[in-house]
């Protein structure tokens, strides 16, 4: 599989063009795992950065933001990759999210960020991103991102993939929903995410142009409130009345043994 995403990525970059500069990915794939985030962490020990990423046709106990279960079943990109990050770079979280927008878009679809880390088509949920940084002394060694992404696989309730966006949305011709094609552009999209990180700006206006529930009500710690916007941090504004808030939501790092 790892030679034929290859040669689809290289298709895509052709027909397309490129968004940013190619990584030089080094990709490994394996039929099963039980979480592509854990496999990940066993290979890379002593290993160079990156950029490298493993890709699990199938996950057994994938999981997204604050430990909850993801469904992985074939069909679907669920993919974990590490790649180098600059010290005061752009949010992680909000460059990768951009990034799988930016292919999403390319299909013809239009993905919203729904904060902190999801990605909607037709409010519906299509792809989370599980953003981690990687310490050593308190330096950034790398970022960690672990990525689900439904293609063709059955989606759970309240959420879509790409092919039944691609329906919805009234695309005769739906080839690019299939794993393959989509593990080229998760690459492509990670592609853009690090070309960009030292873009922290041009990261936040990106973001915020493709914001979910801009002007709507949002409880939060028992009041109402009306979504106002990102802020530079990647936090959620959020105001009432008079009243401003932003609210963060830090993800855990990862700390290397021997700092």
């Amino acid at each position: 599989m790892n030679g034929r995403i290859a040669a689809a990525r290289r298709e895509l970059l052709l027909r397309e063009g490129p968004l940013a500069p190619p990584l030089p990915w080094r990709l490994a794939v394996v039929p099963v795992c039980g979480s592509t985030e854990r496999l990940l962490d066993q290979r890379q020990t002593g290993a160079p950065i990156g950029p490298v990423a493993l890709l699990a046709e199938r996950q057994r106990f994938g999981h997204g933001q604050q430990g909850r279960p993801w469904t992985s079943p074939r069909g679907g990109v669920w993919m974990s990759a590490a790649l180098p990050w600059p010290p005061q770079g752009a949010s992680l979280t909000l460059a990768a999210a951009v990034g799988l927008a930016l292919q999403l878009e390319a299909l013809g679809l239009a993905p919203t960020l729904k904060w902190p880390n999801d990605l909607l088509l037709h409010d519906r949920k299509v792809a989370g991103v599980l953003p981690r940084l990687r310490l050593r002394g308190g330096a950034i060694q790398a970022a960690r991102l672990g990525i689900g992404l439904n293609g063709e696989n059955p989606a759970p309730a309240g959420a879509i993939n790409v092919r039944q966006a691609l329906a919805l949305s009234g695309h005769r011709r739906r080839q690019g929903a299939d794993t393959i094609h989509l593990a080229a552009r998760v690459l492509l999209a990670l592609d853009w995410a690090a070309a960009a990180a030292d873009e922290p700006e041009r990261v936040w206006q990106e973001a915020n142009a493709r914001l979910h529930g801009r002007g709507r009500a949002l409880l939060w710690q028992g009041e109402t409130w009306m979504v106002a916007g990102l802020a530079r941090d990647g936090g959620l504004e959020l105001r009432r009345g008079a009243k401003h808030t932003v609210v963060r939501r830090r993800f855990e790092d990862l700390t290397s043994q021997d700092a």
